[in-house]
């Protein structure tokens, strides 16, 4: 694979993180007016049209301008991202709400699932190796665009309801990190490129599973990756 130049690579980094703020396609005046690059708007231009022909980025119309692929989201995951750490108070809090239901298991999952889709602002599940599950925030879904088509949507909230597909997805898939990030348009699923779903497993004497958040592809992995480990953790400490 054609290696990117460190322009490349920075201009790629801009168009991800605006991308994920706006919901819109991003331009190479924005780009400008925006990013101190220290090159014209049409050297932007020139370095975007490369970054799409190398399959980073997609020009959805003709004028319009271009949205990161989900190799480009994938390269910014692994490569180009910070993970932004939760506060203490965040912690703290965090840790206050799950481990006050610990006493009983279905509570515990309950109130964490909720939890997480407060932290997040997006839809959350859970689910255990024996196909228990667990789901809450489904309005936020209506928070993104992304979600205005509604072929999308149905097949999203037809996954919660689905446990073979849902164990597909989270349990039995092959894992090669803690935390998995999953691009709707590489599981092949109808209707579901542009999903993005973030997950991490749970292990503790009596149960194991998987916690996720599900939202557009540009979710804020920055922010949600660190809360997702988080919130595992306090399961796999909480649950017996």
């Amino acid at each position: 694979m054609q290696p990117l130049t460190q322009r490349q690579i920075q201009i790629l980094k801009n168009v991800v993180e605006e991308y994920i703020q706006t919901a819109e396609a991003v331009g190479s005046d924005n780009l400008d007016r925006k990013y101190n690059l220290g090159v014209s708007p049409a050297t932007i231009r020139n370095e975007m049209a490369s970054l799409t022909n190398l399959g980073y980025l997609k020009q959805l119309h003709t004028s319009a301008g271009r949205v990161p692929t989900p190799k480009a989201m994938r390269f910014y995951v692994d490569t180009l991202m910070q993970e932004k750490e939760l506060t203490v108070s965040e912690e703290v809090s965090a840790k206050q709400r799950v481990m006050e239901t610990k006493g009983d298991f279905d509570d515990l999952m309950a109130e964490a699932t909720l939890a997480l889709s407060q932290f997040t602002k997006s839809l959350t599940v859970a689910i255990t190796e024996d196909g228990e599950v667990w789901h809450s925030g489904y309005a936020h879904i209506l928070e993104n665009p992304e979600f205005y088509n509604i072929d999308v949507t149905f097949q999203v909230l037809s996954l919660l309801e689905e446990e073979k597909k849902m164990r597909e997805l989270l349990i039995t898939r092959v894992w090669t990190d803690p935390v998995e990030v999953m691009f709707g348009q590489d599981l092949g699923w109808v209707n579901f490129d542009p999903v993005g779903i973030v997950a991490c497993r749970f292990n503790s004497a009596n149960h194991s599973g998987t916690m996720a958040v599900i939202g557009p592809t540009r979710l804020n992995y920055a922010v949600i990756i660190p809360v997702v480990r988080y919130f595992s953790s306090l399961v796999s400490e909480a649950a017996h």
